[in-house]
């Protein structure tokens, strides 16, 4: 090449080919119903639990029965969106399943310290 000269240009025989792209990754088939059926169990139970331990259990509201009262109504809400997002078409894929998941998580541990006040609530009385 001359140092006068411009370089030639590329021609597409020489420019590099990117790699195809590869086709996305979708669950497994049976984990979407999988994790519908498990979100739909922890929701009854917490609505069930919920209505008993809100509304028909006898005694007096206080400070710890409101903070379960408040975890479990977070709870409820979590696994709502979990059921939400579960049901989508998105859901087929990977990353959008795993998010689901960590929703799904993060209701079942809200619900844990929901019920874990709950007892302490119900050990201590009034």
């Amino acid at each position: 090449m001359d140092a006068g000269q411009p370089a030639a240009p590329p021609t597409p025989a020489t420019l590099p080919v990117p790699p195809a792209p590869s086709p996305p990754q979708v669950v497994p088939n049976g984990y979407r119903q999988g994790i519908i059926t498990a979100i739909t169990v922890l929701l009854g139970f917490s609505l069930a639990f919920w209505r008993f331990w809100g509304f028909e259990s006898p005694g007096h509201w206080n400070l710890r029965a409101l903070f379960a009262a408040v975890s479990l109504l977070a709870a409820v809400s979590l696994q709502i969106v979990a059921l939400f997002r579960a049901l989508r078409i998105e859901d087929d894929a990977v990353d959008e399943y795993r998010r689901t998941v960590r929703w799904f998580i993060a209701s079942a541990i809200a619900l844990l310290i929901g019920l874990a006040v709950a007892m302490i609530d119900a050990a201590l009385g009034p």
